[in-house]
């Protein structure tokens, strides 16, 4: 069934995400344990440096930038439909085929609903930030040319003045940037709610149903429980009352056995492999949520940046060609330039991280089918 799979270990495919080892836990019951439970000692610095250099992030990363190009090079893009489901159908994996053909084996219909709705929602997910991936591609070309302006005019030394003809070129950049949208979406917009909603509330109704699971899990074996102590009760009533009433004791002898029989082992097998899923879940779903609000802090930064340097450069320009002006507006780009690479490369990292962390994530819990149907069959 998982002949569509690309291969990714077992090992790496239950790491659900880089940045939160504290997931991995198990409860005191042997089960899966709440995907709320965390850490304190997890050093997330550490685990950040440690997850761009794992081999999903690579692969990523290799896909999303098939040519080695320098990122400070990037060319503006305008990807089609067809294009851009191209580039999801690679970056995506496993793919909508094989998450749809592991479905199409699972039994439990409110599962199936469940689980399916998260490999939904974690691909739209993945278009969006395709979408902001563009979007971070278009950046980086409209602010190439200011900052080969910037790179060449003498703005390090409060001393030098531009000339002419330096104040001409730079007018001239301003203009055309000024022309430029912002290839960010506006946070008032609130682009992320709707995203972020749909998995808050799909986390809760996989919550609910982990916490029925549970409940059925403690009601069989406290079942089972009884019927093993019902059994003790019996022999040592048997030894008791020895050989006069040994006609009776066969009687509860074979009485408590069938009380067993209502209350098979696959049962509990069975559950802990349905609770192993939806836990699974309900942990990647927490994890999204949490790559979707710092994607949805760095892109609201952004845009903030953006929007101030287009005014800047629009106060600028209504001075028209006066060098003073036009001096004062390039040394302010020129200290904010490295602090705005510095947030483009930490969108993309995140970017990179987030699609690593959907693939790790779907690909455990199409293994997590798989197992669900070999405990139930």
């Amino acid at each position: 069934m998982l002949h569509c799979l690309r291969p990714t270990p077992l090992a790496t495919a239950r790491n659900l995400h880089p940045l939160s080892p504290h997931l991995q836990g198990t409860s005191d019951e042997g089960t899966p344990g709440s995907s709320d439970q965390l850490s304190p000692t997890v050093n997330l610095s550490n685990a950040y440096k440690s997850a761009v250099q794992t081999t999903s992030y690579g692969e990523i990363r290799s896909k999303l930038y098939p040519d080695n190009s320098d990122l400070q090079e990037v060319e503006s893009q305008h990807l089609d439909g067809q294009e851009e489901g191209q580039i999801l159908e690679d970056v995506l994996n496993p793919n909508r085929e094989c998450v749809q053909e592991a479905l199409e084996s699972a039994k439990n219909s409110t599962l199936t609903r469940l689980i399916s709705s998260y490999f939904e929602q974690s691909e739209q997910t993945s278009r969006f930030c395709l979408l902001l991936h563009h979007g971070l591609q278009r950046a980086r070309s409209h602010y190439t040319p200011l900052h080969k302006l910037i790179a060449v005019l003498p703005l390090d030394s409060d001393s030098e003045f531009l000339n002419q003809s330096q104040c001409d070129q730079a007018f001239k950049v301003f203009l055309e940037f000024d022309l430029l949208d912002n290839p960010f979406p506006n946070p008032d917009l609130h682009n992320f709610d709707e995203m972020r909603n749909s998995f808050s509330q799909l986390k809760r109704q996989l919550d609910s149903c982990l916490l029925k699971s549970r409940s059925r899990i403690r009601l069989v074996r406290r079942a089972t429980v009884g019927c093993a102590i019902c059994l003790i009760g019996t022999v040592v009533g048997v030894t008791l009352s020895a050989v006069a009433i040994a006609t009776h004791a066969l009687v509860a002898l074979v009485a408590c056995p069938l009380c067993s029989t209502f209350l098979p082992s696959n049962v509990t097998k069975k559950e802990l492999a349905h609770m192993a899923l939806l836990d699974a879940a309900a942990k990647n779903t927490y994890v999204l949520l949490n790559d979707l609000d710092t994607i949805d802090r760095l892109v609201a930064r952004l845009h903030t940046e953006i929007e101030g340097d287009k005014l800047l450069i629009r106060l600028g320009l209504e001075r028209g060609s006066d060098r003073h002006a036009i001096q004062e507006v390039a040394k302010q780009l020129y200290k904010n330039h490295l602090n705005f690479l510095r947030q483009l490369s930490d969108l993309e990292e995140h970017l990179c991280l987030c699609f690593a962390a959907i693939n790790r994530a779907r690909a455990l819990l199409v293994q997590e089918i798989h197992l669900h149907q070999i405990h139930l069959s």
